[in-house]
């Protein structure tokens, strides 16, 4: 799999989350386009959104519920896109969303392998990779982002690091969507910055493109360690999502 063919496949599921086209994404100007619930959408995502933005960098692409056109029509124009996702200027977007009630609320950074970069890198733990019989008792408080408790059944695969018996790291991808796998990664507190959690991501990164899927990654934009991991690991920065649901 080359990166381009990554591009176009995540370019191909964002544009499905979203109702759009795939060349809407990477547009001049920026696209409003109604939200709509479609099969084959990121499982967890709660469609129809209320509102949504993403943007691959050349501009923002934002899907709403019928009657917000105008309303974000109006807050985008005239910013640039990386402008759209930052204060002061968030505070401008919830005093226009407040009387339909929506909120801005969730707001993260995606990134893509880079295939001349992903490779397994070594740590000083032994590093297994388990199936999903083997997942069965780890889902466990300490490894939250590694594994997805609310859907269980979408973990196909994980990469442990263990100290002797003590399973010290774990990094596991969630099927979300059918082309893509999403990577999370935990680290117990006190094996941390040894380069466990980059060995445990770069390894199932690599068992996930074996397997003809796209591995992807997600980060807070206030979440340095998690942003740097991806890095290290081989990953590169390809787009960023601004989620404004009901505020109930």
């Amino acid at each position: 799999m080359t990166n381009r063919e990554i591009w176009e496949i995540a370019l191909a599921q964002s544009a499905l989350d979203l109702n759009c086209r795939p060349e809407d994404l990477q547009a001049r100007e920026n696209v409003i386009v109604p939200s709509v619930s479609r099969p084959g959408a990121r499982k967890y995502l709660k469609l129809p959104f209320g509102c949504a933005f993403v943007s691959y960098g050349s501009n923002v692409t934002a899907s709403v519920r019928p009657g917000l056109e105008r309303v974000v029509g109006g807050y985008l124009a005239g910013r640039r896109p990386e402008a759209c996702f930052e204060t002061p200027a968030l505070h401008e977007l919830d005093r226009l969303l407040a009387p339909h009630g929506l909120r801005s609320r969730y707001m993260a950074e995606y990134f893509l392998p880079d295939v001349e970069a992903v490779r397994p890198r070594a740590c000083s733990l032994e590093v297994r990779i388990l199936t999903p019989a083997e997942l069965a008792g780890l889902y466990l408080p300490q490894w939250g982002n590694a594994l997805c408790f609310q859907r269980p059944e979408t973990d196909m695969l994980a990469a442990a690091a263990y100290d002797g018996r003590r399973l010290a790291g774990l990094a596991g991808c969630s099927a979300d969507c059918d082309a893509m796998w999403q990577i999370g990664v935990d680290v117990l507190p006190q094996y941390r910055r040894q380069g466990i959690a980059a060995a445990l991501t770069s390894r199932l990164a690599c068992e996930i493109l074996e397997r003809g899927k796209v591995p992807f990654y997600c980060a807070a934009w206030s979440n340095v360690g998690s942003a740097r991991n991806a890095i290290q690991s081989g990953f590169r920065p390809a787009w960023c999502e601004l989620g404004c649901p009901p505020v109930e």
